[in-house]
């Protein structure tokens, strides 16, 4: 967070209690992604778990193709479990680190299979999936799902 944008944090947490000014701020200076769930809208576990993947160790600008490309030819997780893994790891070309890329395959695989499509709803069962550790399990349980987790991000 640049300088200004952190005075300006710590003025406006002044007098109010931490979680009203950090939800202000965040309605004031949030990011418009496009894994973001819309006003009034709830989240796709499929786009936020695609998301947290790709987003791992890789900047958001360099994401946000690879991740439209990845929804427009696979727009659910049984799409993506039915694909090759030589297809995936084809689209997944300049995003590096190939290790998501066969670990999201077979995690889709294994939603699709094991739990009909539906992603799991708690950290734990989330943890147990391939290529899903805590800081992903955590912000996929509080982001699609609204459970009271804390995602810590080392960014």
């Amino acid at each position: 967070m640049a300088g200004v944008a952190r005075k300006q944090l710590q003025f406006r947490l002044a007098g109010q209690d931490t979680a009203s000014a950090l939800l202000h701020w965040y309605d004031r200076e949030r990011r418009d992604l496009p894994w973001r769930a819309r006003a009034g809208r709830a989240a796709d576990p499929y786009a936020v778990w695609l998301s947290e993947i790709m987003l791992q160790q890789t900047t958001v600008a360099a994401v946000i193709p690879f991740y439209e490309r990845f929804l427009a030819r696979w727009p659910t997780v049984e799409a993506l479990a039915a694909a090759k893994l030589d297809d995936v790891l084809a689209a997944w070309a300049g995003l590096g680190y190939y290790s998501r890329a066969r670990n999201l395959h077979e995690c889709a695989r294994i939603v699709a299979e094991r739990f009909g499509g539906r992603f799991p709803q708690t950290e734990d069962e989330l943890r147990d999936l391939p290529g899903i550790g805590p800081y992903t399990a955590a912000a996929i349980a509080a982001i699609a799902f609204g459970a009271r987790a804390t995602p810590v991000d080392g960014n």
